[in-house]
């Protein structure tokens, strides 16, 4: 079973009443006036029962999860966008709500992953509501942030931490591609470079999924910023131009060794190949080598009369003579026109 955290239950606006709990939900915070926060317990109060806002984060694949979510009272565009599978990054406003999907790096028990998962998100200004189907470092990463008294004074702002640290992740992602291909590219120099192809090709893919990713998201960024409502409210205003310029660094450093590892694979294609090359002239050449060789123990195997050397006691000697000869022969001949060096 994967999870991002424990799995708290809480309220919220339109959940059911005190003392109830969400079903499918994975963690729950209040946010105070002031940015502080605090994670809601199971049966917690009605969170805006003491002002403020809340961030719920749910689990998608929780059937139970969606029928709690298809029956909030949300904007229909935006429940359906939610609850659909839609596996394209894309954010949209509508009237007092921001609503999107976005990539993030799935997350295993020990650490992040290279794969790529999705964030759904509806916002307003008194909630978050979060989900994924699979477990993202991004909400994880947000979740640490707040347990450890980070604080947020809107639900704009947590959702540019959210993808705040979708970069920092990518951005470790980033430095272990940076190192391992250091370390192909001295393989590659010092001749020992039988073994990388394997890592150089899963450097390369991994380059090319996070371009996707990153282009995607930065894309969106900045067409949000460019249509942004001007009648907006604060709360939902993002710095979608910002989060979308610290993208488009890590992009170009992606396309960088993107690039880089398509050099290396290259010199690696062709270093290969030089060793075929190789290969091939000197089988070449001890094909040509024994060619003669051949024709004279052929001429001498034909069972017929008046072969030379029958009837002489040093024919054999004679014979081996012919086929050295020969050879010696055929190696000046290569040597002449150049195939042999």
């Amino acid at each position: 079973m994967t999870a991002d955290a424990p799995a708290p239950s809480a309220a919220a606006t339109g959940a059911p009443a005190a003392g109830s709990s969400i079903p499918g939900l994975v963690w729950a915070f209040r946010f105070a006036a002031d940015g502080s926060s605090e994670p809601l317990e199971l049966h917690e109060p009605q969170a805006h029962d003491r002002g403020g806002w809340t961030w719920l984060h749910f689990n998608l694949a929780d059937s139970r999860a969606l029928q709690w979510l298809a029956a909030a009272d949300l904007p229909a565009q935006a429940r359906t966008l939610l609850l659909s599978k839609d596996s394209y990054q894309q954010i949209h406003s509508s009237g007092e709500c921001i609503y999107g999907v976005i990539a993030d790096l799935l997350r295993d028990i020990a650490d992040i992953t290279e794969d790529t998962g999705y964030l759904r998100f509806v916002m307003t200004e008194r909630m978050l509501i979060s989900g994924r189907h699979k477990a993202l470092c991004s909400v994880e990463a947000a979740r640490r942030a707040l347990e450890g008294g980070a604080r947020i004074d809107s639900a704009a702002m947590l959702f540019e931490t959210i993808v705040d640290s979708v970069a920092d992740a990518m951005e470790r992602i980033v430095d272990g591609i940076e190192h391992d291909l250091d370390h192909v590219e001295e393989k590659v120099l010092s001749e020992d470079a039988d073994d990388v192809r394997g890592s150089l090709g899963r450097l390369r893919r991994t380059c090319v999924r996070l371009h996707r990713h990153l282009s995607g998201l930065r894309i969106v960024l900045h067409r949000f910023d460019r249509n942004t409502p001007v009648d907006l409210k604060p709360a939902l205003r993002l710095r979608a131009g910002k989060l979308a310029q610290r993208l488009d660094g890590l992009d170009h450093s992606v396309i960088e060794m993107r690039e880089r590892s398509r050099l290396l694979q290259e010199e690696l294609h062709l270093k290969i190949e030089e060793q075929t090359n190789d290969s091939l002239r000197v089988l070449s050449v001890l094909t040509a080598l024994l060619l003669p060789p051949t024709l004279v123990t052929g001429l001498f195997g034909m069972n017929t009369k008046g072969l030379p050397f029958t009837e002489t006691e040093t024919g054999f000697l004679w014979a081996a003579g012919l086929m050295v000869l020969s050879s010696f022969a055929a190696f000046l001949l290569m040597k002449r026109i150049g195939l042999v060096r």
